[in-house]
């Protein structure tokens, strides 16, 4: 008698699937065109409540932040490994880690949030000393520590131009 055919899933299928979509921004980064600048545009409403947090408690945010970068870190290196490729582009938890740690503790301002954002983007894709270095490391270490520096930079480059009150 013919009926509906339930289709088994794997427990190893859906953790992949889960890597993937977590790794992947919840799809934008198959986005085609321009997917690490989605990337870190899904990034912001994340960074906004992470300031949040960091208005009422510090270290709260820093560790936070810290843990999502190690948390992303891993999952690049499982959804590369998944891919079979060393720093695939659909991977958009880097850019999000990246803004995460660029935007830290910025001004609550369109203004300020935009800087930020065009500063991440220019220093990702420039990638200055140490980034270019960082990117050559294995794994999920490879995909992430380059945004970090960049995000690094951009936070220098924020204090700098406040400090010279060009900002």
């Amino acid at each position: 008698m013919g009926g509906i055919r339930h289709a088994r899933l794997s427990p190893g299928c859906f953790m992949r699937d889960l890597t993937l979509l977590a790794a992947t921004g919840a799809g934008v980064g198959y986005l085609p065109w321009l997917p690490g600048t989605f990337g870190s545009c899904l990034a912001i409403p994340f960074s906004l409540a992470l300031n949040q947090l960091a208005t009422q408690s510090f270290y709260s945010a820093l560790v936070a932040l810290a843990g999502f970068t190690a948390f992303a870190i891993w999952l690049s290196g499982r959804a590369s490994a998944i891919l079979g490729l060393k720093d695939p582009q659909v991977i958009v938890i880097d850019e999000i880690a990246g803004f995460l740690i660029a935007n830290f503790l910025n001004q609550p301002t369109l203004s300020s949030l935009t800087l930020a954002f065009i500063l991440f983007r220019f220093f990702d894709i420039l990638k200055p000393f140490p980034a270019a270095k960082a990117e050559r490391l294995p794994g999920g270490f490879g995909i992430v520590l380059d945004d970090v520096v960049a995000g690094l930079y951009v936070i220098v480059t924020l204090y700098m131009l406040a400090r010279w009150s060009l900002v």
